[in-house]
Formats: structure tokens, sequence, C-alpha cells
């Protein structure tokens, strides 16, 4: 997966085609699980553009509007975008498409946000560094 571009408080991110993201062979279908991933994935990370600093947030809740299936062959697409934070909560929604303008899911992501002392120190240091982590 790559980032395309952080413009707070959105995040858009590519995940190249693989045959492994198939579900249905015969009909050439990504598997379900990938969308979910994929939306979790974006809508976590638009979290840290909606905070003053970055936290340790989990999923909460995350629901997923199926509009069309995703076909064999070619890139997903997904962005996502913080609606709103509160202090214990941050609500995010997201999209994944192929071709603009033709969404083929949509997410809504919740995000917990913990005490303070859940957040480690060097968290934000450790995803924003430069250092190759492979």
């Amino acid at each position: 997966m790559e980032v395309l571009s952080v413009a707070p408080p959105e995040v858009r991110m590519r995940l190249p085609w693989r045959d492994e993201l198939l579900g249905d062979t015969t009909r050439g279908l990504v598997h379900g699980g990938v969308l979910t991933m994929l939306l979790d994935t974006v809508c976590g990370s638009a979290v840290l553009c909606g905070l003053p600093a970055p936290e340790v947030c989990p999923t909460l809740d995350l629901r997923i509007d199926h509009y069309r299936p995703a076909l064999a062959g070619r890139p997903l697409l997904a962005g996502a975008r913080v609606l709103r934070v509160t202090e214990s909560v941050v609500f995010t929604e997201g999209t994944v498409w192929q071709e603009p303008e033709r969404p083929i899911a949509r997410g809504i992501g919740n995000f917990v946000r913990l005490d303070a002392h859940s957040t480690p120190p060097g968290f934000a240091e450790a995803l924003f560094s430069e250092a190759d982590h492979a």
C-alpha cells in the first residue's frame, strides 16, 4: 500500500493490484475483506490528521456500504477524512474506488481516543521517521 497524499484532514492511498486480492477467481472479484482492511487503514490514517498530536486510537466501529464489486487487474484507491473529533471518539468517512466518480464502497469509521498514557513515548517520532522499516 502506498500513501498518495496527506492534506489534513484527508488522506489518500493506493493498493496496487495483486492476484492474492481475489475473493472470487471465477468472476475476477476482489475479496470483501480487502476492502474492509483498506477502509480501516485509510480512515485510521486520517485520524492522525485530525488530532493535535498523534495518539493510539483503535477502531471502535467500522461500517461499510458496498456499492459494486471491485474488479481484478486494477489498483484500489481509497480516501478518507475526519468528520469530527471529540474528547473520546474521532469520526471518519472513507471511500474506495477504481475509477473516478464510481465508488466501490464507503466506510464510516469511529476510533476511540484512549487516555494519554496509552500512547507510548516516541509514538509520533516512530510514525513519521524517515528510517527504512522494511
